[in-house]
């Protein structure tokens, strides 16, 4: 790992807000503070340079420098001690970012940068990053000064073990308590009569609840062994996913879930929980794809996998499907 964070910058309002919270984020990991503007314009085939009868400093590559240089500026401000660094890079911003991401430890991104549609309550670039980011992603949204604990979705999956661990880390990086939620209910499971049709895989509601409480426990158990400091609260929940996320949200510093969970369809890169989060949490939602996890994290997973892993083959791991 690079130990160096990532915020992708435009100038916009929501940008900004991701420079602060990015700022905090290196100086929380001991680490480097890149800050990024992807410089669209060479693409369109348009003068980049100050026209004629404007000033020397005009044009759009000026523009693109001063926009890098004043957030770089902002976040040195707000956190002396971060070492800075800025770049503008030729690209549109989701293949320049994904690139970014292959060399850092986090992206940070806002909900919106310049040309959102009114309206709209997550960008393109956010929902992009978070399914394709080679790290995980964090997207500024919610509430300005968010405190309270970090809460973790966990939903079971094999693919959401990289989020589990990583949430861990989190509450033991900033002192704060875990909330590890799970929800439950009758009408949910790994079986389905079709893309939109669910069956109950449970009939005994006790056994189902039971069930669901050790698939929590079990996700969970390791990392609280590799993270003896951080205090753990597992909220077995009977709701659904999204909503009780996006509830418990409004009281949380922090949101992380994986990008798709038990039940997601292969082939998806992004699960339905996921973008509702994105769209719609109090708080800055992290989003951590297995793709990491599996090739940096799982040699060192904190439990030894039996033959068919914990939990009888359900499997652990952090929300979203």
């Amino acid at each position: 790992m690079s130990g160096t964070v990532v915020v992708g910058v435009d100038g916009s309002a929501s940008s900004l807000e991701a420079v602060d919270v990015a700022a905090r984020e290196a100086k929380l990991r001991g680490g480097s503070l890149r800050v990024v503007h992807a410089f669209v314009w060479p693409m369109m085939k348009v003068p980049l340079g100050p026209s004629a009868m404007g000033p020397p400093e005009g044009g759009l590559r000026s523009l693109a420098q001063r926009t890098a240089e004043e957030a770089a500026a902002r976040a040195k401000s707000s956190q002396p001690t971060v070492e800075v660094t800025h770049a503008v890079i030729p690209g549109e911003p989701l293949s320049v970012l994904t690139i970014e991401s292959q060399s850092a430890d986090l992206v940070v991104v806002g909900t919106r940068g310049l040309g959102g549609f009114t309206g709209l309550l997550v960008g393109s670039v956010a929902v992009y990053l978070t399914a394709h980011a080679e790290c995980p992603v964090l997207v500024t949204r919610g509430r300005k000064h968010p405190t309270g604990p970090v809460l973790l979705g966990v939903d079971g999956s094999e693919v959401g073990d990289a989020a589990v661990g990583w949430a861990f880390k989190e509450a033991s990086l900033r002192g704060a308590e875990l909330v590890a939620l799970h929800n439950w209910n009758a009408w949910t499971g790994p079986i389905a009569a079709g893309p939109s049709i669910q069956v109950p895989t449970y009939y005994d509601v006790d056994l189902y609840r039971a069930e669901e409480e050790r698939v929590l426990t079990t996700a969970i158990a390791g990392w609280r062994e590799k993270y003896p400091d951080v205090n753990v609260t597992p909220r077995l929940v009977q709701e659904y996913t999204r909503q009780a996320l996006i509830a418990a949200s409004e009281e949380s510093q922090l949101l992380v879930v994986g990008a798709r969970g038990r039940g997601g369809f292969t082939g998806l890169l992004l699960g339905s929980v996921s973008q509702a989060v994105l769209h719609h949490a109090e708080c800055p939602v992290a989003v951590v794809r297995a793709d990491r996890g599996h090739r940096h994290g799982h040699e060192h997973r904190p439990w030894h996998r039996h033959e068919h892993g914990p939990g009888d083959g359900q499997g652990d791991g952090a929300a979203q499907g």
